[in-house]
C-alpha cells in the first residue's frame, strides 16, 4: 500500500479533455499517478511546468498537510465524506487563464461566493487532522513577505491563503520571467479556449496524497450532491 507525508483536498477536473490537456501540459496525471509526456509545442513546457507538476492538474481546496500525531488515514477519510456530504455542486460562469502573481493558471468566472463558502468548510472542518507547522515552515512562508492578516491565517489554518484571502485556480505554470510571458499565455489561451465548457460545474471533491517521492496522487473522489436534503 502506498505511504503518502501529506494529504490535500483537491478539485480535479473529470476526465475528459481539459484533464487530459492539463496533465500532459503538467506532465502528470494525479488520477493515475503516472507522469505523461509534454505536448510537442515551441515552448519550454518541461521548464515552465516544474514547479506545479508535483500536484497534478488541480485546484486548491483544502493545502497539503501532514496528519497530526495519533491520527490515521482511515479517520480523515471519514471526515473528508462526512465534510462533504451535503454540500451541493457550484456552478461558475466559466474558467479562463489568467495570471495571478507571477504565473498563470485557470481562474474562475463569475461569483466565487458559494466555492468560497465550501473552501472555507473544508478547511476548518479538517483542520482538526492538520499537525502544527514547524518553526521552519512559518519561517519559509513568512520570508516571502505576508501582510499580516496573511501571517494570522498562516498561524491559524496552517496556510497564509485562505478564508478571506482564497483565490481558486489551477495552476498552469510556475514563476514566468517577464520576457516570453505574454507569449506563453497566448498559446495557453489558444489551446485551452476550446476546452472548456461554460459555465463550468465543479461537481466533487478529491482526497489527495502526496507520495514520498513528492509527487500528488487521487486517493478518493467525492461526488457533491444534486441536493442538500
Amino acid at each position: 500500500m502506498r505511504q503518502f507525508k501529506r494529504y490535500a483536498i483537491y478539485y480535479l477536473p473529470p476526465r475528459g479533455a481539459l484533464y487530459d490537456f492539463g496533465s500532459a501540459w503538467l506532465g502528470w496525471d494525479v488520477i493515475d499517478g503516472v507522469p505523461v509526456p509534454h505536448p510537442d509545442l515551441p515552448l519550454p513546457v518541461a521548464d515552465l511546468t516544474e514547479a506545479p507538476r508535483k500536484y497534478g492538474f488541480h485546484g486548491t481546496i483544502k493545502p497539503p498537510f501532514r496528519l497530526r500525531d495519533g491520527a490515521e488515514l482511515d479517520d480523515l477519510f471519514d471526515a473528508f465524506e462526512s465534510a462533504v456530504r451535503g454540500l451541493t455542486p457550484i456552478t461558475l460562469d466559466g474558467l479562463a487563464v489568467a495570471q495571478l502573481g507571477q504565473f498563470l493558471a485557470l481562474r474562475p468566472q463569475g461569483d466565487v461566493a458559494p466555492l468560497a463558502d465550501i473552501t472555507s468548510h473544508m478547511v476548518r472542518t479538517l483542520d482538526p487532522f492538520r499537525a502544527p507547522l514547524s518553526e521552519a515552515e512559518v519561517q519559509r512562508r513568512a520570508s516571502v513577505g505576508l501582510t499580516t492578516r496573511q501571517m494570522a491565517l498562516l498561524e491559524r489554518w496552517g496556510y497564509p491563503y485562505v478564508m478571506e484571502e482564497f483565490r481558486f485556480h489551477l495552476t498552469l505554470t510556475g514563476r514566468l520571467p517577464l520576457d516570453g510571458a505574454e507569449e506563453v499565455h497566448a498559446t495557453l489561451d489558444h489551446l485551452i479556449t476550446p476546452l472548456l465548457s461554460t459555465p463550468w460545474t465543479i461537481d466533487s471533491l478529491c482526497l489527495c496524497g502526496e507520495d514520498q517521492d513528492g509527487m500528488f496522487h487521487l486517493i478518493h473522489r467525492e461526488m457533491l450532491s444534486s441536493s442538500s436534503a
